[in-house]
Formats: C-alpha cells, structure tokens, sequence
C-alpha cells in the first residue's frame, strides 16, 4: 500500500495482526504484573471448616447466657489441630484463632470474658449472639473461580491464587519485540560523544513501554546506514515476534530501513500515516514477523508506539485508555493531519481539564516527563474554545 493512510485506517490494519505468543504456566509467586490466560480455580475450601476468628473457648451459647455461669474445660485445640471430641452441656475447649470448632459448639467465649481456674472457667460477660465463628467457605470453596481470565496480576490476586492451593498460573506468554535504531549518528548511551554523533534514548525508552505492556524487549545494537547492516541486525532476530525498527524510513538519502526490509522478503502492508507526530510509520510482515516502523525523533517514535505498538501488544498491554477531558485553554483550527498534542489533564471540581504543553517539537524528550496523556485533534478539525471536550489517550 502506497501513499499515507489514516490513523483509523491503520489502526484497523494493525488489529489483525495482534501479537499471541501463547501462554506458559509460572510459579504463582512470578506472576505479578502477568496476564492471566485461564481462569484460577479453588483447589480448596477456605476456612475448610467453622473455625474460631479469636482466642477463647468453644461453649454452647445456651450455657454462657449467665455471668457467673461455669463451665468445665475438657480440652484444647490449638490452630491446626482437630478437636479430640465434641462438648456437651456446661462444658468447654480451649481455643485459638484459627482453630477448627468441636461437635456441639455454636459460640466462642472471648478470653477477655472469662475467668479461668484450673480446669473451669466463669463467664463474665453475658453472652447474647452467636458469634467469632467463621464458616466454612465464608472466603470461597472449591471449584468457585478466584481470578477471571484477562486479568493483570496483582499482589491481590496471587495471595488469594496461593490461597486457593494454587501453585502455578497459566499467562500469557509475553511477546519478544525486538527493537533496531538505525543510523550511523546514533551511539548507546554512557558513550564518548564526537562531533555530530548523538545518543539513542529510543531503545531504551521503547524496551521499557515494551515491558510495562507484558513483553520481552530485545536490543541487539544499532544498524548502521546501509542495506547490508540492517540485513545483519533481521538474521539476528529472527526468532522475534515483533521487529521494532527505529528512523531511517523517511525520504533521505540515508534512509535505508524499509529498502533492506523490502530486500528481506518483507511484505510492506502500509508507507507511512497521515498523523503528526509520525508521518514516516509503516507496517509490513515478514514471514510470521511482524515489522511496525517507526520515526526516529524520540518524542515520535514514544507516541507512535502509545497509538500503534500498543494495538499490536493489546494482548498483553490491554486497550488504551481513552477518555474525554475539558479544554482549559482554546485551540486554533487544525491542521491536514490527526494530530496528537502532548498534554497533561488533571481533576477539578469533578470534572477532568486537559491543556497542552507549549512545545511540541518531535526530537524533546523533556516534555514527556511531564505530559500524562495525548490530546487527539482529528484532521482539519475547527478551532475550539476553553472548556469543550476533547478526545484523550493516556500516556502509559
């Protein structure tokens, strides 16, 4: 496809191409942050039985209705034990927190309530209401689903899969994107920077949204500006997912990325976007690879992977979040193309303002730290005053 697409168009390209790496069972304990792939069942009962939610005695409530009622104690049952037999009439266990209830117990005698000599105890308190038992099942029982399929794993989640006697999860496995800067400017960053040599902040800043949306980010190096160097760096990732190639697709003379794709095999399925940041975007399949292209200038290539690499990484990353916010300042007619302003929203008096940051030149990368989401100005839009609503993409 040649010629520049619309960001609905793409979008609707890229959904097909969605990125499922399958799914791998894990240790339950190495699951946070991991989309879960099937549902976590109860293995167990939880509590298994009636136990004690406090340290007392197990009585029947019809004989600590008194104070001064007494009652014998024929036993102890500490937590993780089983009662050696059930109480009759006046009597009495000792019992702690946790600790399951004997035959014939319908009530717990909190120590503070009881006075205790020997083998007898006194209730001090007059005791009205059953209660300090916690029924069996009260957390679940076996068989109920604890963790639905989809979710993202929380330190919540996994106490109550461990607690379900779960000792592995079933994830989704996480996408291997590989990320490839091209150009003979760009040196790693701790380098000894000569005169128009610059740093590549684009692999590092794209292997952490990669992570943070569930995959598995791999940098091998930066190509140089030739077909045959960029050749290199597609043999060495083969087994990849996802090729993430970085600049070196617009129109310059040096512009060598999609050329050595093309040269690859590579099926180029889109040229480029009409969006802005991010003219020079494209998307091709190689083999059973895919290829997103994107700009080099960092402040494009971070919002470009927030529009088009998360809606490949959905799988794992989930949806974006869009939402809708209150202009807090006007905005002037816009331009031919869709274009995303980098912004920052914030709540007042229940509602959420939104204003875009003063300087949105694509190489900054300084803005990023303080914009927290995208204000979405469809192409040709009119101008707009204070206080209208606008479309938002947070920033992930």
């Amino acid at each position: 496809m040649s010629g520049l697409i619309r960001v609905d168009d793409a979008l609707r390209a890229l959904a097909p191409h969605a990125l499922d790496a399958g799914e791998e069972t894990i240790g339950t304990g190495e699951a946070l942050g991991r989309i879960l792939s099937r549902d976590v069942l109860a293995g167990t009962t939880a509590p298994p039985a009636d136990v004690s939610a406090m340290d007392g005695y197990a009585v029947r409530l019809a004989d600590t209705a008194d104070a001064g009622s007494e009652l014998r104690v024929t036993g102890e049952i500490p937590a993780g034990t089983l009662p050696a037999h059930a109480i009759g009439p006046g009597e009495a266990m000792r019992i702690f927190t946790g600790a399951p209830l004997p035959g014939g117990a319908d009530h717990i005698l909190i120590q503070e309530e009881a006075d205790r000599s020997g083998d007898g105890i006194r209730v001090t308190v007059p005791q009205t209401a059953h209660q300090h038992i916690r029924k069996a099942g009260r957390d679940f029982s076996a068989g109920d689903s604890l963790v639905s399929a989809g979710t993202c794993l929380t330190p919540a989640d996994l106490g109550l899969a461990a607690a379900g006697n779960n000792a592995t999860v079933t994830v989704r496995r996480r996408p291997v994107v590989a990320i490839l800067p091209g150009g003979d400017e760009l040196l790693p960053p701790g380098s000894t920077l000569s005169p128009g040599k610059i740093i590549d902040s684009n692999s590092t800043a794209l292997a952490a949204l990669v992570r943070s949306w569930g995959g598995e980010a791999l940098t091998p190096g930066i190509a140089g500006d030739s077909v045959a160097a960029i050749r290199a760096m597609i043999d060495a990732v083969k087994d990849a997912d996802l090729i993430l190639p970085v600049g070196g697709a617009s129109v310059g003379d040096y512009d060598y990325m999609k050329a050595a794709f093309a040269e690859a095999g590579a099926e180029i399925l889109f040229a480029g976007i009409a969006v802005r940041p991010g003219k020079p975007t494209w998307f091709a399949r190689l083999g059973q690879q895919r290829v997103l292209g994107l700009p080099g200038n960092p402040a494009s290539a971070f919002v470009c992977a927030q529009l088009f690499l998360r809606t490949l990484m959905v799988k794992t990353a989930g949806p974006a979040n869009v939402f809708e916010a209150e202009l807090e300042t006007g905005m002037p007619k816009a331009g031919f193309r869709e274009t995303y302003l980098r912004a920052v929203s914030r709540p007042q008096d229940g509602r959420t303002m939104v204003a875009p940051l003063a300087d949105q030149d694509s190489s900054l990368l300084r803005p990023l730290q303080t914009a927290n989401c995208l204000i979405r100005r469809l192409a040709n839009a009119p101008a707009c005053e204070a206080g209208e609503p606008v479309e938002c993409v947070k920033l992930d």
